[in-house]
């Protein structure tokens, strides 16, 4: 004869919770080994919270790399728009930028005061933009570079600064341009020399040696006819990233009811993205047209 044995549905599944709880248990405990005491070592890097984090690149033995490259000189402007390329798409992936500003071989990227990515760690800013940007140097030097091959990897390091105040921060972003200033004045007068006058690079340099801003800007017009104040923007200024609305035009298949195929219609849509601007960032103008940038709740 048959036994017929009842168990009810509610036993069943408080059987299965407290086996489930004790699997649980279990594995947690597995997940620990004797050899997990070396997270000990990891040094504490959190960034102090509500201070602006900059993380700012340079490129590494940049000055071989333009040289091997074929770089023109004083400023090549492939290579500063592929260095933008690169900053664009940094600010891409990492949305809590606020703002970038890039010259030469160097990018700064400012993240918002209140930004909690990846708990504030130092490491993990510095190694994410570092990398992002190197891969994509690498990723957009043929759109830029078509006739030139890429000869070795290129080589960036960062570093991470906080600044506690609006003022530290555009003091830094000041500091930035008026070095872009300081070194494209020095860079153009002392390529004229050589490529103009015929000046070797230690004559040149010598030649330089102890002048002023104003001396500076009276050889470039008095021996070259160069206003120095003529020269591009872009090489007098550097480069902000900023994020702004654009209306972007694509063309998108539709189709209407009536139809057996679809039409090809262009339509606008409008995305935020980042945008380079090349404009004066020491006066307080470009801060009043942006004030989104060090507004407290960004």
């Amino acid at each position: 004869m048959w036994t017929f044995s009842y168990v009810r549905f509610s036993d069943c599944l408080a059987t299965a919770s407290v086996t489930l709880s004790r699997c649980m248990k279990s594995g947690a405990a597995m997940a620990k080994s004797k050899f997990e005491y070396v997270r000990d070592f990891e040094a504490d890097d959190t960034c102090l919270a509500h201070c602006w984090v900059v993380v700012r690149l340079d490129g590494r033995n940049f000055h071989r790399f333009a040289e091997k490259h074929n770089f023109s000189k004083p400023n090549d402007s492939r290579a500063l728009h592929l260095m933008t390329r690169c900053a664009q798409t940094v600010m891409e992936e990492l949305e809590d930028i606020v703002i970038a500003y890039g010259q030469s071989d160097e990018y700064s990227f400012v993240f918002k005061r209140k930004s909690n990515w990846f708990k504030r760690r130092a490491s993990k800013f510095m190694t994410h933009v570092a990398s992002q940007f190197a891969s994509s140097y690498v990723f957009y030097w043929r759109d830029y570079f078509e006739d030139q091959p890429l000869l070795y990897p290129p080589g960036f390091d960062g570093r991470v600064i906080v600044y506690p105040s609006n003022k530290t921060l555009k003091d830094y972003l000041s500091w930035r341009q008026a070095d872009c200033h300081i070194n494209n004045l020095y860079n153009t007068v002392f390529w004229a020399l050589i490529q103009q006058s015929g000046l070797t690079p230690v004559q040149a340099q010598a030649r330089l040696q102890g002048t002023l801003a104003a001396d500076k800007n009276e050889i470039l017009f008095s021996e070259f006819n160069i206003n120095y104040n003529n020269e591009p923007m872009m090489y007098r200024k550097g480069t902000v990233l900023i994020w702004q609305k654009v209306d972007e035009v694509m063309t998108k298949e539709i189709k209407l009811p009536a139809e057996m195929e679809g039409k090809k219609m262009a339509v606008t849509r409008t995305r935020t993205k980042p945008v380079p601007l090349h404009c004066d960032i020491i006066g307080d103008a470009f801060w009043k047209e942006h004030p989104e940038i060090l507004d407290e709740d960004s």
